[in-house]
């Protein structure tokens, strides 16, 4: 029997670099609900009480905003981002 263990992501986003191409990629495709996800996973990866200090924002908000079933408001998620050290821009779609 082969074993296996969970798999999370937040375990290889260990630069600034790694969370912004990985956030970058879950903008790129279109979901919010994937964008949520994935700021989570940043969060996380960054520390959930480090990013609480940054933004100001409780632990229990943090986590309950970024859960699946959280729906964050533009302002969290701008905090959330900035405290990753991650700017968002806007490019011209093609096609």
């Amino acid at each position: 029997m082969t074993e296996t263990s969970p798999y999370d992501s937040a375990e290889f986003l260990d630069s600034d670099e790694a969370i912004a191409e990985y956030l970058a990629a879950a903008v790129e495709e279109g979901d919010a609900a994937l964008f949520r996800r994935a700021l989570g996973v940043a969060a996380r990866a960054r520390g959930m009480t480090e990013i609480a200090r940054q933004t100001g924002l409780s632990r229990e908000s943090l986590y309950r905003a970024l859960s699946d079933e959280g729906n964050p408001s533009l302002d969290t998620a701008l905090r959330v981002v900035n405290a990753l050290n991650v700017r968002l821009t806007a490019t011209v779609a093609s096609g």
